[in-house]
């Protein structure tokens, strides 16, 4: 347990539990756990403090985050798949640990099994991306394409490491386009794009909240998203898709709890985080961001995982 944040105290709880169990017939009786997979100050860990300071009031007890790092994501999730279903331990699920790495290595955890999904809070895609400035490398997608043809393995690729969401995107992109990309993995999407910047790679996937003022400064230059629709804070970008590769790999953030969660911890938690995404605190996180509402609720969460996962397992079956 590398870091811990404690949204009100214990015997002060920032909600009134009248009206908290006003929501439904269950209620967390001590402090929910938070799980975060990833390191302090990543984008799973500001969306899990930013929501669960939105969504404070709407518990009868404190929200408690804590970040549990390694093996992209799959520590933490192998925790929680073990913890008791008592509605108590959730974790940000949707990135690689669910949606990739099953795909690359066999897990402890079953990632369409072992979790029952409760909501999911945010959906923003995967940018391809390259360096910038005045005479970028590739002045879109096509171009960079045409070089990988050119130069089968010889055009250099960044990732957040082996097994993750931004490997699998170029997987699937090599399948659809019939080509050959050099992997670099390293250790996370920011000193993916460090490298990047520095001339290192040529290409890279990064999630739009990874980009911070690198594009407005000009240092990077957005080529694609994969993603179904334009982004609401780059509509200039197109998408994979409308520029002939079927590829949608959203960049999801929601939780999910063990498996034997009942209906009515469900719909509890479900609700009270759903309270908190209409708060002005997360209205102002998501303008900030710049993206739009990603609310699905837990089955269609769970669909979205389960449809992305089962993607990447064909194209690497073909690779």
């Amino acid at each position: 347990m590398k870091r811990r944040t404690i949204l009100g105290a214990a015997g002060t709880p920032l909600a009134c539990p009248a009206f908290a169990q006003g929501i439904g017939p269950w209620a967390p009786t001590r402090p929910v756990q938070l799980i975060v997979g990833y390191a302090p100050g990543g984008g799973s860990d500001i969306i899990a403090r930013t929501i669960a300071e939105a969504s404070a009031p709407f518990f009868p007890v404190p929200l408690v985050v804590v970040n549990r790092p390694g093996a992209g994501g799959a520590l933490a999730a192998e925790q929680v798949a073990r913890a008791a279903p008592d509605g108590h331990t959730l974790i940000v699920h949707g990135g690689s640990e669910s949606t990739s790495l099953p795909a690359f290595r066999d897990l402890p955890y079953d990632p369409k099994h072992s979790f029952r999904a409760v909501i999911r809070m945010t959906r923003n895609g995967h940018f391809l991306v390259c360096k910038g400035g005045p005479s970028p490398r590739f002045p879109d997608l096509q171009a960079a394409i045409a070089a990988a043809k050119a130069d089968p393995g010889g055009i250099a690729h960044g990732s957040a490491g082996n097994g993750t969401l931004s490997q699998a995107i170029f997987i699937l992109l090599e399948r659809a386009a019939g080509v050959q990309f050099l992997h670099v993995p390293y250790t996370g999407g920011g000193p993916a794009l460090q490298a990047l910047i520095a001339g290192q790679t040529a290409l890279n996937i990064n999630a739009s909240d990874e980009l911070g003022g690198f594009v407005t400064s000009g240092d990077i230059k957005l080529l694609a998203l994969a993603a179904e629709q334009r982004a609401p804070a780059y509509k200039d970008v197109p998408t994979m898709r409308e520029l002939g590769y079927d590829i949608v790999a959203d960049n999801m953030k929601g939780w999910v709890g063990p498996a034997g969660l009942t209906d009515e911890m469900v719909k509890s938690l479900h609700d009270r985080f759903r309270q908190g995404m209409q708060t002005p605190t997360w209205a102002r996180f998501m303008e900030r961001v710049g993206e739009a509402d990603g609310y699905a609720d837990g089955p269609t969460f769970q669909a979205a995982m389960d449809r992305l996962l089962d993607n990447i397992r064909a194209a690497m079956k073909r690779t």
